[in-house]
């Protein structure tokens, strides 16, 4: 028994909209998806729906689930665990509702959660995890207030957070670590942070020899690094690494966006995080929000310069803080639009793009195609007009997840 959703609009991901387009769902992938007049025949027992607007599942390409109810590193880390994966969980759910179908999950419980969503036994995207975040002593994923010897035991339980490492071999171990837990992705802070608390956003972590080994040891398992970076040290340094995506990019200018283009690696800017940031004075470290206050204009303007530079960009929104912000992860597509981009470049940001932040790795998926994963999303208006539907989850008004109806 198929399924056949028409839509007054198909927007496929990747290539132009069609008028009266048709998907038709069977089993957990997509067998036809194009104008409805050279569709298959329906057989009586398929089921059909009709809505104004269909396109692929959404793609979080920088999430986190860690359900930390604060932002603050000392306090996640410290926290009860069962109540952290109570919230993870509660998120999960959320960011499904949301629209976003997949989520590449760049330290967290991800690892732990994905096996309990792909059972049934909770409602979530499908997650591509990354396992803990690998970091240079005393950088951005390490936690400067706790003892030393404390946050080396959270990367050797999998807390998910951070996994210290140090020159060339525990840069080796500490990959093979995560490859052990199953990580699907690599990620590794190149650059500080805004919310740790002693370094600079702006100064390189990880030598080139260290960073040279953490891409090569991923790319023998046919993992792509994605590279936690502000400053253009670590930008460039990254990028002459091999790391295949940057997140964050405060401080891209010209000269590094063209190095992007040159070798063919994607931007996942996270514009989401930094304008929720400056929105959390009072729940922040005094030391984080004079940081998010440092690098904010800066964001703003190197994605600007990154979309006119025609920079691959994948979205993604840095979600970490647990509540009502999972679920509105789609408001990345407006800021992406308020950054120069279309509105059918940003959507192919927020879906065909996504699985290319794999690589290798990258599932059949963000796209309205023959083959493809069965994850598609309608909405209640056509959000190319209309883009007031970003970041509403109520405006998302089906949700097909492996072909099957989990919302509408």
């Amino acid at each position: 028994m198929a399924t056949r959703i028409t839509a007054d609009t198909l927007i496929p991901g990747r290539g132009d909209p069609i008028a009266k387009g048709i998907v038709v769902l069977d089993g957990d992938n997509i067998t036809y998806a194009g104008p409805q007049e050279a569709a298959p025949p329906a057989a009586p027992e398929d089921t059909a729906r009709h809505v104004p607007a269909v396109m692929p599942g959404m793609w979080e390409s920088h999430g986190h689930f860690v359900g930390s109810a604060i932002p603050d590193l000392e306090q996640m880390a410290t926290a009860d665990a069962g109540s952290l994966i109570a919230r993870a969980t509660a998120d999960a759910a959320a960011t499904l509702n949301g629209g976003i179908t997949s989520v590449r999950e760049m330290g967290g419980v991800g690892l732990s959660l994905r096996p309990v969503i792909d059972e049934g036994t909770i409602a979530g995207p499908r997650i591509h995890a990354a396992g803990s975040i690998l970091s240079t002593t005393g950088g951005h994923a390490d936690i400067h207030g706790l003892p030393l010897d404390f946050v080396h035991s959270l990367g050797d339980r999998g807390f998910g957070f951070g996994e210290i490492c140090d020159g060339t071999a525990s840069c080796l171990r500490a990959v093979r670590k995560q490859l052990r837990r199953g990580a699907e992705v690599i990620k590794i802070c190149a650059s500080g942070g805004v919310l740790s608390e002693i370094d600079h956003p702006i100064h390189q972590q990880f030598s080139h020899e260290e960073l040279v080994a953490i891409v090569e040891e991923a790319e023998r398992a046919e993992r792509v690094v994605g590279a936690h970076c502000h400053g253009k040290p670590g930008i460039v340094a990254a990028l002459r690494a091999g790391c295949k995506t940057i997140e964050h990019g405060s401080y891209l200018d010209e000269e590094s966006a063209q190095m992007m283009v040159d070798s063919g690696a994607i931007l996942v800017p996270t514009r989401f995080v930094i304008d929720a940031l400056l929105q959390m004075e009072d729940a922040l470290p005094a030391y984080a929000y004079r940081k998010g206050l440092m690098v904010a204009d800066h964001h703003a303007m190197a994605l600007k310069i990154a979309v006119a530079a025609g920079v691959k960009i994948a979205m993604g929104t840095d979600i970490f803080v647990s509540g009502p912000l999972y679920g509105r992860n789609s408001l990345e597509v407006k800021l992406l639009i308020d950054s120069g981009m279309t509105p059918l470049e940003a959507i192919e940001a927020a879906t065909a793009n996504g699985p290319d932040t794999l690589g290798p790795q990258a599932p059949k998926s963000g796209q309205l195609r023959e083959g493809y994963d069965g994850d598609v999303i309608a909405f209640d208006v056509n959000p190319i007009d209309d883009i007031t539907v970003w970041g509403n989850p109520d405006r998302v008004t089906h949700i097909w997840k492996a072909g099957e109806l989990v919302k509408g």
